[in-house]
Formats: C-alpha cells, sequence, structure tokens
C-alpha cells in the first residue's frame, strides 16, 4: 500500500481546496487517526469574517491556543506504532497571523507563539493542495458553510499567494504539490487512485502531480 511507509502525513492548502475531505479520505485508506481542525469550535471566526480587523485577534489566539494543545497531544503519541493523517501543518499559524493581523497584533502573537508553542512532529509527508480563486471560492460556497458566506474573493486570492510564498521556502519536510482543480479526491475513485499511485512513485523532496482536463 503506497500509505503504509508513512506514519504522519499532512495535507495542506487554503480555505476551499479540499484538505478536510482528503486528509479524511487518505486517514480512512491508511486506517490512520485523523487529526482535523475544528474550525467550528472557534467562536470569534464567524465574526471574523464580518468584520476581520476587529476580530483576527481572538480568532488567530483561539486556533494557536487549539493548536498547541494538539502539538501537545501529538507529542505524546507512539508514531511508530499508530498513523496520523492531518489537515494542517503547524508552522502554518503565523501565515494567517501574518495575512490578517496589523503589525503590533502581529508582534503580540509571534511573543505568545514563541513562548507556548511546542517542538510538532516533522511530517514523512506533506501534500500542498492548489486552485485558482474562482475554484476555491465555488467550492466554499458550495459546502455552505454559514460563517463562510462573506468570504470575498480578494481574501481567497491573499491567502492563496501566501500559501504559495510559504510552500515556495518549505524544506522540513517531503513535499507533494498538487493542483487540485481539475482533480475530486472525494467523490471520483479514480482520481484519489491516481494520487495513490503518484505518492507511491515520490523520489525526490519536491515533487509535483497535475492533471489537466478538457
Amino acid at each position: 500500500m503506497p500509505l503504509s511507509k508513512y506514519r504522519y502525513i499532512v495535507v495542506e492548502g487554503p480555505i476551499g481546496v479540499g484538505k478536510t475531505s482528503l486528509a479524511q479520505r487518505l486517514a480512512d485508506r491508511a486506517e490512520a487517526h485523523p487529526l482535523l481542525e475544528k474550525p467550528q469550535d472557534n467562536p470569534f471566526l464567524a465574526n471574523f469574517y464580518q468584520d476581520p480587523v476587529r476580530y483576527a485577534l481572538p480568532t488567530q489566539l483561539f486556533f494557536l491556543f487549539q493548536r498547541i494543545n494538539e502539538a501537545r497531544d501529538m507529542a505524546q503519541m507512539d508514531l511508530f506504532q499508530s498513523r496520523t493523517v492531518s489537515d494542517y501543518l503547524f508552522e502554518k499559524d503565523a501565515l494567517f497571523a501574518r495575512l490578517t493581523l496589523s503589525d503590533d497584533e502581529y508582534k503580540l502573537y509571534q511573543s505568545i507563539y514563541q513562548g507556548l508553542a511546542p517542538q510538532a512532529p516533522t511530517p514523512d509527508l506533506v501534500i500542498y493542495l492548489q486552485a485558482p480563486t474562482y475554484t476555491l471560492s465555488e467550492r466554499v460556497r458550495r459546502r455552505g458553510n454559514r460563517y463562510e458566506r462573506t468570504i470575498q474573493d480578494d481574501y481567497l486570492t491573499r491567502l492563496a499567494e501566501s500559501y504559495g510564498e510559504f510552500f515556495h521556502h518549505y524544506e522540513e519536510a517531503p513535499l507533494l504539490v498538487v493542483n487540485s482543480e481539475h482533480l475530486n479526491f472525494v467523490d471520483n475513485e479514480d482520481d484519489f487512485n491516481l494520487l495513490l499511485d503518484r505518492i507511491a512513485k515520490m523520489k525526490g523532496r519536491r515533487e509535483y502531480f497535475n492533471v489537466g482536463r478538457d
């Protein structure tokens, strides 16, 4: 099985790209523990999308503390005895902070992060999903989360660009960059199997998977 050699897989990408759905599918296939973000637990998130200037800092700090607790739980897990598939990378927390916080808020966030953040395990594989803004926007609307209705395309564009910059410099773990525009890993078994086959054939530290369709 192409996933058998990986104990800790992370699926990442901007809002609407399909990372949670793929992470859950991979966890099911690998009989792994799914470690998934819980945006519905953040009491500030809906207000953030309505008024980002006012609510960016509490929203970001809630996610930070949530992820710190999960990082500590992971540090206590025996990754040699169990498998984990996550839909977020711990290091990406600062990506959202830099995008949404003012300069003074970001300095405060950095101080808190540096004082509290534990050392998270390094993934065996990171799958970075990409898609153009119009695809992200359409997928966000399709899933119909009430608190996401006010997300603007400009925010999605800036977020996707921030992810691109982050992963352009990312070297901590093997990375598979996937253009997911024409792929449906949840509803299309062929697409999912194509991805598994591509993972199985990985040889380098950074590789790309792109499927163009008419």
